[in-house]
């Protein structure tokens, strides 16, 4: 028997089963959804008061803040070694963590993680969960439709001005990066007129509305362009930026001339719904090489 013979009647590997830790939103639900439909095991991990109760259309366990050494006993029970983050996480406080025993060995160390911003606190997290034997994997790989495309998906398109206030945003969020703040930014006609921090890109695009609305800027009619990335060095398995359809109304609330997403680095909770949200909106809506510097 020809080898070539052998290896077609050889059947092929399973895909190893993964964990969701689950945030808020939708898109745990619609990265399980893509796992589920690429034959591949999948439990999601909800975390009590954060992850919504879509989880449980799915096989998921759940576990409070601080729990970590029955999260790792589940993973353990279940032969599952691979762990993607998917949906918003918002920063606790450590007074709200309720270790269990597992959490209390680990107590010096994950106190120590609360000195810092949120990449230190996500990036020693994930160390710990290393070391127990998981394997972070980000959802750009169990779920890649979920991400940015290169390139324009709108009818309508970026002018020259335009472009070049998206090359400005991308430069500012590149230099901005070793300060943890936020992954985007509006720009208009090489002005900076709003960074996103702690509030998240949301409320930064309802405060230029507001400001809009004050005439604290005096712009007319459709003007700004929001620009959305990860931050330079950002570890892409976690906190990758995300667009939904709340992101494209508040943009067409602040009369933005459209959006700039770095492909496949930002995720999209549906490409197809939120391109023709936004030419319902009069909106471009537009993928970035993010290889490319500081042009658009």
């Amino acid at each position: 028997m020809s080898a070539g013979a052998a290896a077609a009647r050889t059947p092929a590997a399973h895909p190893p089963p993964v964990a969701i830790l689950c945030g808020q939103g939708e898109f745990p639900l619609r990265a399980a959804q893509c796992v589920v439909a690429a034959g591949r095991p999948v439990l999601l991990v909800g975390i009590r008061g954060v992850a919504g109760p879509g989880i449980e259309a799915f096989p998921h366990v759940w576990f409070g803040l601080g729990e970590l050494g029955g999260f790792l006993d589940a993973l353990r029970q279940r032969g599952i070694r691979h762990l993607a983050i998917a949906g918003g996480m918002t920063r606790p406080a450590f007074s709200d963590l309720r270790l269990d025993f597992g959490g209390l060995k680990k107590l010096p160390e994950i106190a120590g993680l609360f000195l810092g911003g949120d990449n230190h606190l996500l990036a020693g997290f994930l160390k710990i969960l290393e070391r127990e034997g998981l394997t972070i994997v980000g959802v750009q790989e169990i779920a890649p439709g979920l991400l940015a495309p290169s390139g324009l998906v709108t009818q309508a398109a970026p002018g020259k001005d335009a472009r070049q206030d998206i090359g400005l945003g991308r430069a500012f969020i590149a230099a901005a990066s070793p300060f943890d703040v936020g992954q985007a930014v509006i720009v208009h006609a090489g002005r900076v007129l709003a960074v996103e921090a702690a509030e998240g890109t949301d409320a930064m695009i309802a405060r230029v509305t507001q400001m809009r609305r004050e005439g604290r800027l005096r712009l007319k009619g459709r003007a700004g362009v929001l620009v959305k990335a990860p931050k330079r060095g950002q570890d892409l398995r976690i906190d990758l930026p995300a667009v939904g359809p709340r992101t494209i109304a508040l943009c067409a609330e602040a009369e933005l001339e459209g959006l700039s997403l770095a492909a496949g680095q930002v995720l999209m909770l549906d490409r197809a719904e939120l391109a023709a949200q936004a030419d319902r909106a009069g909106l471009f809506l537009h993928g970035h090489d993010p290889a490319a510097g500081g042009q658009a």
